[in-house]
């Protein structure tokens, strides 16, 4: 039985006071395409539980699991092995929670853990410091642009071309209601990058400028003459990683100048879990730390000289008027961060140096081998462990079919650019730990049968 505490007039009370003449009014955002006029028609009104529960059953049958086959999926959200004592740490009582603890004296665990965590990520990142998560990689991005308009009081941000196409969208549908302004564009099939023509771009307008680190293609680009460029006219370098463990091999952004690196921790201590939850990560200059997003958790000493921890930055819409805040973020990714940390203290930065090796090493021995299928060539020549190929003719048919044999192959840009003729024929192919060399074989193989 359900409990529904207000009446009509509890309704009709409520619409009156924000001016509302009915429910449906508060749903005007919502395109009238996405909207139900009623109820969906081919589900049943109502079901036993056991019914319930046997009919998803057999829906869940018809998937193909991350596990169940050779799996080449990447694009910002990838299958690594996470140890199961990560899992086992992060169900304790005393951390299962996805919030920020704020009753210090109870909860002198969990902001150690966070914490180490911002540690962990300044080092990754390296920034000078991180706060205690965001919800995501897209999130983050957009909260660093957001971030780059209140430092540079400017609201136009350029986005590389190669920056994820869901971030672009977050921060799309976000700017419609601050006024900021996004330059966008969709990438090339090619080896080359879109570094001079975002320098071109920079003016006195500019907020800020963002790049992915690898991009979506896989390309890995020096931003250091990006940082100088934006450096010189005012403006904020953001960088994205979506992938973390890139960052075990290859230089951190905020080596190479950038003022702001956010990225997307999924890979470490977090599986794939259907899309979310995932933990965002956001780092940046130390003077731009008033400025920055969510929370930050700091050491002190108490009144008899003992360490603890404490919220020190935490400057959001609910502790302050909402038009003063940095951010609506409410929350951080607790628990998801949590993991992250584990994880990452079990690695420590030898076995995340290693586990990078493994992963690059992985995806060069898998580039050479699927290069050799008649009609492929390799568009991205340097990666770290995830490339783009040229199938030579639409990629989505091709992914479809090879799904059919068992074999997830990897994510068209068709799929990501929906309408881009240019980007139809491509396939961002992720290789990690996980993969074996049979995997690679038999994606070989299916691949040369679908495209004969």
């Amino acid at each position: 039985m359900r409990y529904l505490p207000l009446t009509d007039t509890d309704r009709a009370d409520m619409l009156s006071v924000i001016g509302a003449s009915s429910i449906d009014d508060l749903f005007v955002d919502v395109p009238e395409a996405a909207r139900l006029d009623g109820p969906i028609h081919d589900l049943p009104m109502h079901a036993s539980e056991l019914a319930v529960e046997r009919h998803m059953t057999a829906l869940a049958r018809k998937n193909i699991a991350a596990g169940d086959g050779p799996f080449f999926l990447g694009c910002g959200a990838y299958r690594h092995h996470v140890p199961a004592s990560v899992d086992h740490l992060i169900q304790r009582g005393e951390f299962l929670t996805a919030y920020t603890p704020y009753q210090p004296e109870i909860a002198q665990g969990t902001l150690q853990m966070l914490f180490e965590f911002q540690t962990q990520v300044a080092r990754l990142l390296g920034t000078d410091v991180a706060n205690a998560s965001m919800y995501d990689g897209s999130t983050a991005c957009w909260e660093a642009i957001g971030m780059a308009r209140r430092v540079t009081k400017r609201a136009k941000a350029i986005l590389s071309s190669g920056v994820h196409p869901h971030y672009v969208a977050v921060a799309e549908t976000m700017a419609k209601f601050t006024g900021d302004v996004l330059e966008t564009s969709a990438p090339k099939l090619s080896a080359e990058g879109d570094i001079s023509e975002l320098i071109a771009a920079i003016d006195g307008d500019t907020s800020c400028v963002v790049v992915q680190y690898p991009d979506i293609l896989g390309r890995i680009v020096d931003l250091s003459e990006l940082a100088a460029a934006c450096q010189a006219k005012k403006a904020l370098l953001i960088a994205v990683v979506t992938e973390p463990v890139a960052l075990g091999a290859i230089r951190s952004p905020g080596e190479m100048g950038a003022d702001i690196v956010v990225g997307e921790g999924q890979s470490i201590g977090v599986g794939l879990q259907f899309g979310g939850p995932y933990v965002g990560l956001f780092g940046c200059k130390e003077k731009y730390v008033r400025q920055m997003p969510g929370r930050l958790c700091g050491e002190t000493q108490d009144a008899d000289g003992r360490r603890g921890f404490v919220l020190t930055l935490s400057t959001r819409e609910q502790h302050i008027r909402r038009e003063k805040a940095t951010s609506n973020i409410c929350t951080n990714s607790g628990l998801c961060a949590l993991a992250f940390s584990v994880h990452m203290t079990l690695l420590g930065e030898a076995g995340l140096r290693a586990l990078a090796a493994t992963n690059h090493a992985g995806a060069v021995a898998a580039a050479e081998r699927l290069e050799q299928v008649p009609g492929v060539k390799l568009v991205t020549p340097a990666f770290f462990n995830e490339f783009t190929l040229d199938l030579g003719q639409e990629a989505r048919p091709i992914v479809r079919a090879l799904a059919d044999r068992g074999v997830l192959a990897g994510v068209s840009l068709g799929r990501l650019y929906p309408g881009e003729d240019a980007l139809a024929n491509g396939l961002v192919v992720a290789v990690t730990e996980t993969t074996t060399a049979e995997d690679v074989d038999t994606l070989a193989a299916a691949l040369q049968e679908v495209l004969a």
